[in-house]
């Protein structure tokens, strides 16, 4: 036997006891905004009694003024709009006041109350998001310390490698230095020995117990001496301007640039087509210490890596500096190489481009690489001229 439906009474105490046994606030409004029910703890949060609320228009007692404090029209209140315009809202963030006319953040709800298929008002949901807003200030201000000390570690760490960078730069120069003095100066002194060897060889008189060697044997000896001294002296000459290029201290970053470009493209012309356009403003001098080192360096690396990896055809340099009063330098190197994917480059391991990218951070300037396999690479450096940068000077 079915059992008899439950008696409107019944119902009604069900409904209460469901209302008051919720953790939210939940209050109903005619379509005049007043107050219909109320559950409580909604007046709990709300810092009323039942009796206070019942019958109160619940946008002028919760709802009357914004978070920057203006007047809040009651026909912009998105609760009222459940029941006057038939839409449904959700708010996920906003401010109710309580009774002593402190305000507490809110998540809210509102829903309209249908009958008959009108509209007769609108139940409203809401909690106190205080703690939760609490929470998430807390966690944005480790957050936020956290970033500050990463920050502040990262400028440690560039400071600590520019000065790496300096002390090897400076080491660079004295060994330069040092071979061009020292080995230089022996190498050339050895080579006047050999020539003087030369002139006397033909006059030696041969040793009984040895076979007196032909007529051009021993000075042919002595020119392919000499042909090595060159050739020593040559490669000495190469390792000196590697370490450190004397056209950069001579003459400037401008000149040392577009020298290391014309050697490159000279050296591999057999295999790669080059082009090459600088164009620098007038009026710009160029930098000096780490900054005109760190530029040139990211040419050095950069060219040193098409040769190494690229296998590319053709190379295009291009140099671009800006007028003052803030000049800005633009360097892109573009070849039609094998390129790369994005993971490659953003490795770890990938320690040529990291120096490179690291080099340009700390003087304020970016290396933006785009690559892709098959479709070639192009390498923009964007380095500010004008900013100054805390630097020691080698």
């Amino acid at each position: 036997m079915d059992s008899a439906p439950a008696a409107p009474a019944a119902i009604d105490r069900l409904s209460t006891l469901l209302l008051e046994s919720t953790g939210e606030g939940i209050y109903g409004v005619d379509l005049a905004g007043r107050c219909t029910f109320v559950n409580r703890a909604a007046a709990q949060m709300l810092g009323w009694r039942t009796d206070q609320v019942l019958g109160r228009n619940m946008h002028d007692l919760i709802h009357h003024t914004r978070p920057d404090g203006v007047k809040y029209a009651e026909c912009d209140c998105p609760i009222f709009s459940a029941f006057r315009r038939g839409q449904p809202c959700r708010i996920d963030d906003d401010l109710l006041w309580r009774a002593d006319g402190s305000g507490f953040p809110a998540e809210y709800s509102s829903y309209p109350i249908i009958e008959h298929g009108q509209v007769r008002g609108a139940v409203v949901t809401f909690v106190d998001i205080s703690e939760r807003k609490a929470a998430q200030a807390l966690l944005q201000r480790h957050h936020d310390e956290l970033e500050q000390r990463v920050a502040e570690r990262t400028r440690e760490l560039r400071e600590l490698a520019n000065h790496l960078e300096t002390v090897r730069e400076a080491e660079r120069t004295r060994i330069a230095r040092e071979i061009h003095d020292e080995l230089g100066s022996l190498m050339v002194a050895l080579k006047m020995d050999v020539q003087w060897l030369e002139r006397r060889v033909g006059r030696a008189p041969a040793m009984a117990a040895v076979p007196a060697p032909s007529h051009n044997e021993l000075p042919a000896k002595c020119q392919r001496m000499g042909g090595l001294i060159d050739t020593a002296v040559d490669k000495i000459g190469r390792i000196i301007t590697d370490l450190r290029p004397s056209i950069l201290d001579h003459q400037g970053l401008w000149a040392a640039l577009e020298w290391q470009a014309q050697e490159w493209l000279r050296a591999a012309a057999d295999q790669v087509q080059g082009r090459l356009q600088f164009h620098v403003a007038a009026g710009v001098e160029a930098p000096q210490g780490g900054l005109a080192i760190a530029v040139f360096r990211i040419l050095q690396e950069l060219l040193s890596n098409i040769a190494r990896h690229a296998h590319a055809t053709h190379v295009a340099i291009r140099l671009d500096v800006d007028a003052p009063p803030d000049p800005v330098l633009y360097l892109e190197v573009r070849d039609n190489g094998i390129g790369t994917t994005p993971e490659v480059l953003d490795a770890v391991r990938s320690h040529g481009v990291r120096g490179m990218r690291e080099r340009a951070a700390h003087f304020g300037g970016e290396l933006v690489i785009d690559s892709a396999p098959g479709a070639g690479t192009v390498v923009r450096l964007v380095m500010p001229l004008a900013t100054p940068v805390r630097e020691n000077t080698p």
